[in-house]
């Protein structure tokens, strides 16, 4: 079994097509492999996968590779994967099947309480980041995570000027999607990457409002919301 460094957290419909977008996921990463694969989730909400098949141990790895993996065995010095849980004065604390606590002063993205930095650079609650182990436990945020979120409002992919973004929880790829082309935000839209199973970040064409994006959309989406503007 592999537990992902990604969750499941809401109920009821949403969780159904949720998973169901999760086993499409899995369904075209493993598609080479002889597996089969059964998704679940935890009480600690973090998704399951038990593979099984001659392709097995493959699979596992393809799985760690893409949402990263949640462990109970920790290295000093090694990189692992959280997601955001809860942050106040002194930092943020992610859930990598424990709570690890990264002060500010290891979050490396500038100045601000770390309310004030999240809220700049778009965090939204369950986002899956990188973190360093310490044993001694002054954990940091990752070079990785810190580079993504300080890319996030600088430009796209492209180098292009961008639009900023806008981030998104607690709905799937193809809900945002659809939230935004039924809002008539289509063309405002360059992409939506997927950050875990239920974090989305839509990458803004230039031009567009990011606050007045998420002012649009945000009646269609129970959600927590975040714009990031470069």
């Amino acid at each position: 079994m592999v537990v992902l460094a990604t969750k499941c957290y809401v109920e009821g419909d949403a969780r159904e097509r949720a998973l169901d977008s999760l086993d499409s996921l899995v369904a075209n990463d493993l598609a080479e492999l002889d597996v089969e694969w059964t998704i679940g989730v935890l009480d600690d909400e973090f998704v399951s996968v038990t593979v099984e098949g001659d392709d097995e141990t493959v699979a596992r790895n393809l799985l760690r590779e893409r949402w990263g993996e949640i462990t109970d065995h920790f290295e000093d010095g090694e990189t692992y994967v959280g997601t955001l849980q809860y942050w106040d004065d002194e930092g943020w604390t992610l859930d990598a099947g424990q709570p690890i606590e990264i002060s500010r002063d290891q979050l490396g993205l500038g100045p601000g309480d770390p309310s004030q930095i999240r809220d700049r650079f778009g965090v939204v609650q369950h986002t899956p980041l990188q973190f360093v182990y310490d044993a001694d436990g002054d954990h940091r945020l990752a070079d990785e995570s810190r580079d993504t979120l300080y890319d996030w409002g600088r430009s796209d992919d492209d180098g292009a000027d961008s639009g900023g973004r806008l981030n998104v929880n607690s709905a799937t790829r193809g809900e945002v999607r659809a939230t935004l082309n039924r809002a008539g935000h289509a063309r405002d839209v360059i992409t939506v990457e997927r950050l875990g199973l239920l974090e989305q970040s839509v990458v803004c064409a230039e031009g567009t409002d990011p606050p007045g994006l998420l002012a649009s959309v945000g009646e269609y989406l129970p959600a927590e919301l975040k714009a990031v503007v470069p």
